[in-house]
């Protein structure tokens, strides 16, 4: 699997414009220009784009379990994590989740602000006014990532 990076001169500005344009395109009942799913998957910032240089980043598949300590893939490697932060950018998913049976009303996980009240390690990020006051607008989701750090770096210290 091969990692999708956005061009380097793409940042949040760039994005949020793209996604601006999007709707007002949509709203005009226009074509669907495809937003910001149509440029990439990851923003490539200094720090990003310097480990990215190096050599230093792997894309993985997606893990297929979560394990007492951590994740495990299909095909049985594993990797430790203290806790998984999961940010849906704008394809919402969960279907990986299911066998956690974490699904609530609405088919919606519970949460606490972003953590999952099945599964404290997982916190959900990007769900809308599900997880956080606007947190699914490139804007919005700032606050409620910063909440989410927090309780993640406190929970680990």
């Amino acid at each position: 699997m091969e990692a999708r990076y956005l061009p380097d001169d793409i940042d949040g500005r760039a994005l949020f414009d793209v996604a601006t344009a999007r709707r007002r395109s949509l709203d005009a009942g226009r074509s669907d220009t495809g937003g910001v799913a149509s440029l990439g998957d990851i923003v490539a910032g200094p720090p990003v784009r310097a480990a990215r240089d190096a050599e230093r980043l792997q894309a993985r598949p997606m893990f297929s379990q979560l394990t007492a300590g951590g994740v495990r893939w299909a095909d049985g490697s594993g990797a430790g994590a203290d806790a998984i932060i999961w940010c849906t950018g704008f394809r919402p998913a969960l279907s990986h989740l299911a066998p956690l049976d974490l699904r609530g009303p609405r088919s919606r996980i519970p949460t606490d602000g972003t953590r999952a009240l099945g599964e404290p390690r997982l916190h959900l990020l990007g769900y809308g006014d599900w997880t956080g006051p606007a947190s699914a607008t490139l804007i919005g989701v700032g606050r409620t990532a910063r909440e989410a750090v927090r309780e993640v770096t406190g929970m680990l210290t």
